[in-house]
């Protein structure tokens, strides 16, 4: 029996940083005054392509405070555009230790626990393959535990000197081979990884 695959697409900086892409008060921890760094890049090939994957399906698998952050930002918005309606439509599976309920947000559903040992059974039950956004420590957690199947990273051409990286301290030895790669108007790199180990 085949597993469902599990893609993170990720935001990040030259310098790993994947902190407060969209706005400025998206995410202030540890200080961090850089938020909004992302949008200035944005064009219509990031968002072809990001549609490409869009097209694909699937069901979301989100961090919570992710979650959070889409349930107010896409959950309350009109279906006026693909993407919200995508967000609105799709099943996100929420993991978190403290979260009571995840009916905040329609078609949502509570993984309650341990990370690697709910998305372990979630990934080997039948179903669509699932995409994680952001959500970077979840993101740590399933890549340490070899979980995490293909990444798109959008690689932005600057440095930001501080913030949460998408790999804060070690990460184990993983080899990914490269199968894509599209480059923006704006210099963002957008490349498509397959674990090849």
């Amino acid at each position: 029996m085949s597993t469902r695959t599990i893609t993170a697409t990720e935001f990040l900086t030259l310098d790993g940083v994947i902190q407060g892409l969209g706005r400025p008060d998206e995410d202030t921890r540890g200080g961090f005054t850089h938020g909004g760094w992302g949008p200035r890049y944005n064009d219509d090939v990031m968002g072809r392509e990001l549609g490409k994957g869009m097209a694909r399906g699937g069901d979301l698998l989100l961090g919570r405070r992710t979650w959070d952050d889409f349930a107010v930002q896409w959950g309350q918005a009109a279906d006026d555009n693909p993407y919200s309606t995508l967000m609105n439509a799709a099943t996100k599976y929420v993991v978190s230790r403290d979260l009571n309920s995840a009916d905040a947000w329609q078609n949502s559903v509570l993984l309650r626990g341990d990370a690697v040992d709910t998305v372990t059974e979630l990934k080997a039950a039948p179903g669509p393959d699932l995409s994680i956004l952001g959500s970077g420590a979840l993101v740590r957690s399933l890549h340490a535990a070899r979980l995490i199947d293909r990444y798109t990273l959008l690689i932005h051409p600057l440095t930001l000197g501080s913030g949460a990286r998408l790999f804060d301290g070690p990460a184990p030895l993983i080899e990914f081979d490269l199968t894509e790669a599209v480059t923006t108007t704006t210099g963002v790199i957008i490349a498509h990884y397959h674990r090849a180990s």
